[in-house]
């Protein structure tokens, strides 16, 4: 039985460990070019780290990630990421919202250039076929100089042709255009700069076959070694076959097994076996497992052969490992680079896939008044200079026109493709069934097909609806009033996420006029929650929170505010909720955005410039929220009139209305008014946006129209001037013609008398006479030609005057 326990040694040593629980340090330099060094992906993520970042972070910050649901959009992002590795580092990237102004900025321009990549379809940015946690055991493996398993060996070679690929689609864009290289940057230093070792890669792929494993040719030893465990194997089968036709004679049922690498007979529940050799198992009811005497030598060679075979083997895979060592630096810097790459680009995926939008992101420091005067620099221009080029954004701190809720729009599109996908299966099934001739079944789906198809259409029918963000440079605190369920908090989700999107180097999923400041922190107080274990009722949890807020925020920072003052009696919350935004407005955060159902919070506005009132749209003949923003216009209280819509007794209504008060009444007739203002404000606008449109593409037609004619009147004029050119070319050849043949007639004349003389003299003179004529034709033709090449080249000069545009 020593062969057995030969063979368990021998084990250990072909099946070294996957995972190594411990940290490894290495003296080793390895450069750290990038936030996330080496080491962080090298280093396993431990369970609680998330635990411990948060720990360091505090509470109040936490706790208002969670409530913005910030995670949620960190696991969207990394779904996009091709490798594990990827997926965690672009969680933990996001997650930390550490970056510093400078930072967002590469940040997203590492996206933009990623979104370039991808729209110009540069091959090599798919990362699902790198297996880092393989390569990143083989690293393990290395520093450690133990032998690496086969397939962290094809790990490394993959890796490593992955670098190459993307290195030759890269320069074979930039030969085509050398443009490419700047508008791919910084991402095109960053593949070039990845070192390959072709050498390496040709020894991995020359001893390792497909499937991991190392091949007979790698070594002699190793092919001799397996010779021998084939031969040995085929011995020991045809033994255990002639045992077996033996046996049949006596029993009715015996296999051939292997058991930890050695051939034994075993035989079923209850049935002897009369094979000669050692009983390895037996009972009752289990069967016999016997290992044949005759097989005993033999799988005791087979042990040792296969010893053989694995001390080759890991020869073969030493020697790979000490030619990954030689290149350790530049394979860390190449996974480094791989996992780095595939955070961006699963940034701009994600970007690319929610339609998002380049934020232009700017950095300003609150002065007194907040003006656009006191806007600072940032890098190479400042952003004054920014605001000052699109006169549309240059009044609004923060602009976030047809906005939407990240988590909204991947949860409407997922709902829509398993829609889609309940309508596809149904189609199959009923295609398959028919086929099958499982008639009653296909009719009962075919029913059930148009409420499917009718799910499709009302989703398709009814996305999420975008809201518009526009806060005046002098706005400290935003003030947002309607009713329940009429988009308030979506609002404030969505202003939160899309700061931290863009701080994080996400596209912000908006119209292309984004505008948002850099904020170093968002601070959110949004939710009913209670604490039991800390004895905190809703109002008093909420005032805990607020605290805290006001305690950490900063004159860079973003507050959200989601019902200041509820939860309490409507005169002190009021009071409060008062007091606590005037706070904010005179040294709190850079801006605080707050949501209530107080109508004394409306009217800080009048009182303050620092304030600014805005409320949710509501449909008073639907009694329906439109869940668009109506700024600059206070909410109004709906409730009487939706209670006299649904058919609430008069009387009742009558009493409420008094009870209310005139004077509400009156500021709500007021509001009212405002607000339909307002809806023909905007009604005549677009209107006004529609005919101005309109006219421009008219102005358009007309130029292109003034254009053609201009084209088809220079074409008529040199059409003119070449029939003129080929008549006088004509014209021309016919006199020289004739003069030709009245000189050679003249010529052949004889001499003679006086009388003949003068008559030759005189037809000498009509020849002469002729050809000044032509000559003067001739002249006369050109100088008409010139003129009118002339003419024609200073009317191409007139510079007509051009309609102003609006």
């Amino acid at each position: 039985m020593n062969g057995m326990a030969i063979y368990s040694q021998s084990q250990m040593i072909l099946s070294p460990p996957l995972y190594l629980s411990s940290t490894i340090r290495s003296n080793r330099s390895v450069s750290l070019r990038f936030k996330f060094g080496v080491q962080s992906f090298l280093k396993p993520l431990q369970s609680n780290s998330k635990e411990i970042y948060n720990h360091q972070r505090s509470s109040v910050l936490e706790n208002s990630l969670r409530v913005l649901e910030w995670d949620k959009v960190c696991d969207c992002v990394a779904s996009f990421a091709g490798t594990s590795l990827g997926r965690e580092a672009t969680k933990e990237q996001l997650w930390s919202l550490s970056q510093s102004y400078e930072e967002s900025l590469n940040l997203l321009a590492e996206t933009t250039a990623a979104i370039e990549m991808l729209k110009y379809r540069l091959g090599g940015l798919d990362f699902t076929g790198i297996n880092v946690a393989k390569v990143k055991s083989a690293l393990r493996h290395a520093m450690r100089n133990m032998p690496i398993q086969g397939k962290e060996a094809l790990a490394v070679a993959s890796l490593l042709q992955f670098t190459e690929i993307l290195q030759l689609n890269l320069k074979v864009a930039v030969k085509e255009d050398s443009e490419w290289y700047n508008r791919f940057l910084p991402l095109t230093e960053m593949i070039m700069d990845m070192a390959i070792n072709q050498s390496l890669v040709k020894s991995i792929v020359l001893v390792i076959d497909e499937g991991g494993s190392v091949k007979d040719s790698a070594s002699i030893t190793l092919k001799r070694s397996r010779d021998q465990v084939r031969t040995l194997e085929r011995k020991l089968n045809q033994l255990m076959d002639s045992l077996v036709r033996n046996e049949l004679k006596e029993t009715s049922s015996l296999e051939v097994s292997n058991i930890n690498g050695r051939w034994c007979v075993r035989s079923e529940a209850d049935q002897p076996i009369y094979v000669m050799g050692l009983l390895l198992s037996g009972g009752s009811g289990a069967g016999s497992l016997v290992e044949p005497f005759s097989a005993i030598p033999l799988n005791d060679e087979l042990q040792q052969a296969r010893l053989l075979v694995a001390k080759a083997e890991e020869e073969v895979l030493m020697k790979l490992t000490e030619k990954i060592e030689k290149d350790l630096d530049d394979i860390h810097n190449s996974l480094n680079t791989v996992i780095q790459l595939d955070m961006v680009v699963a940034r701009a995926k994600y970007s690319l896939s929610f339609g998002g939008a380049l934020p232009d992101l700017f950095f300003m420091e609150k002065k007194s008044g907040c003006s656009t005067a006191d806007l600072h620099p940032t890098g190479d221009k400042t952003v004054k200079d920014t605001v000052s080029s699109d006169s549309t954004q240059r009044q609004w701190t923060l602009c976030l026109p047809n906005a939407y809720h990240p988590l909204l729009l991947h949860q409407h599109r997922q709902n829509l493709e398993k829609a889609k996908k309940n309508v596809k299966d149904a189609k199959e099934e009923t295609r398959r069934r028919n086929q099958e001739e499982y008639m009653s079944l296909a009719e009962n789906i075919t029913e059930h097909l148009p409420f499917l198809e009718m799910q499709v259409i009302k989703l398709e029918e009814s996305p999420p609806v975008p809201v518009d963000f526009f806060v005046g440079t002098r706005t400290r605190v935003l003030v947002i009033t309607g009713p329940n369920t009429g988009g308030k908090t979506i609002g404030l989700k969505t202003v939160g996420l899309a700061a931290m999107m863009a701080k994080s180097g996400l596209y912000v999923l908006s119209s292309e006029s984004a505008r948002i400041p850099w904020f170093d922190a968002v601070f959110a107080d949004i939710g009913d929650e209670q604490s039991l274990s800390q004895s905190l009722s809703t109002f008093s949890g909420h005032l805990r929170r607020i605290s805290g807020i006001q305690a950490e925020a900063t004159h860079m920072s973003l507050v959200l505010l989601d019902e200041v003052g509820a939860g309490t009696n409507p005169l002190e919350g009021a009071a409060l909720g008062m007091s606590v935004l005037e706070s904010f407005a005179e040294a709190g955060a850079f801006l605080t955005i707050a949501t209530t159902h107080h109508g004394e919070l409306k009217t800080l506005k009048y009182s303050n410039d620092a304030f600014e009132n805005a409320c949710m749209e509501f449909d008073e003949v639907k009694l329906k929220p439109t869940y668009k923003i109506l700024w600059g216009i206070p909410g109004r209280s709906n409730a009487i009139n939706i209670a006299q819509r649904l058919g609430l007794p008069d009387i009742i209504i009558d009493d409420a209305r008094e009870l209310y008060g005139t004077a509400s009444a009156e500021i709500d007739r007021v509001i009212y008014d405002m607000e339909q203002f307002n809806q023909e404000f905007r009604d005549h606008t677009h209107e006004a946006q529609h005919y101005i449109r309109l006219s421009k593409v008219l102005h358009e037609n007309l130029l292109a129209a003034k254009q053609r004619i201009a084209e088809h009147e220079t074409v008529q004029k040199y059409k003119k001037m070449r029939e003129v050119y080929e008549a006088a070319a004509v014209a021309r050849s016919l006199i020289h013609k004739k003069l030709r043949e009245f000189r050679a007639s003249a010529t052949k004349r004889p001499q003679g008398t006086p009388a003949t003389k003068s008559q030759s003299v005189a037809a000498d003179g009509k020849q002469q006479h002729l050809a000044d004529s032509m000559n003067r034709s001739h002249s006369n033709i050109r100088a008409d030609s010139n003129k009118s090449i002339k003419d024609l080249q200073a009317e191409k000069k007139i510079q007509f005057p051009k309609p102003e545009r609006e």
